[in-house]
């Protein structure tokens, strides 16, 4: 089981990045992760739909085949830590990879979410991308710490 969080751009505040650097890291002594950036559409002159297609096209070129793709939608279904951890433990004794998507600006296009098995609702508002990279990261670590029986380090 590998998980990935695949992402539009890299995060350009400094404080933002480090805390991002952090989690991940954190996350990555309990689940195989990889980060997968992809490149940013300029949206100079272009309606919104058509950023989030070019940008949707560029995230389901690096997303594997058989990977469960989970897309990270405010118009997704939400849950608490402890249920998004059995979820994640239950796909891991399954073999299954996991691939998490946070689109960018103007959010995922429609091709990754006829794509996704599921729809994940990081927060009831609606979040900037790499907010949501951070907070979804966080989440990352604490199922780790859930599943293992482990207190939660802050």
């Amino acid at each position: 089981m590998r998980v990935s969080v695949h992402v539009i751009g890299r995060p350009r505040h400094a404080g933002l990045a480090d805390a991002i650097q952090e989690y991940e890291g954190r996350a990555a002594r309990y689940w195989p992760l990889d980060i997968v950036e992809v490149r940013e559409e300029n949206a100079r002159g272009l309606d919104g739909g058509v950023v989030k297609e070019r940008e949707a096209q560029r995230l389901l070129d690096r997303i594997p085949g058989d990977a469960v793709v989970v897309a990270c939608d405010p118009g997704g279904t939400s849950q608490d830590s402890e249920a998004f951890a059995a979820w994640l433990h239950a796909q891991r004794e399954a073999a299954r990879s996991v691939a998490f998507v946070i689109g960018g600006a103007f959010g995922l296009g429609t091709s990754v979410l006829t794509r996704a098995a599921r729809r994940l609702s990081l927060a009831p508002w609606t979040l900037p991308h790499e907010v949501a990279r951070l907070v979804l990261a966080e989440q990352l670590y604490r199922a780790g710490t859930i599943v293992r029986g482990e207190p939660y380090h802050k």
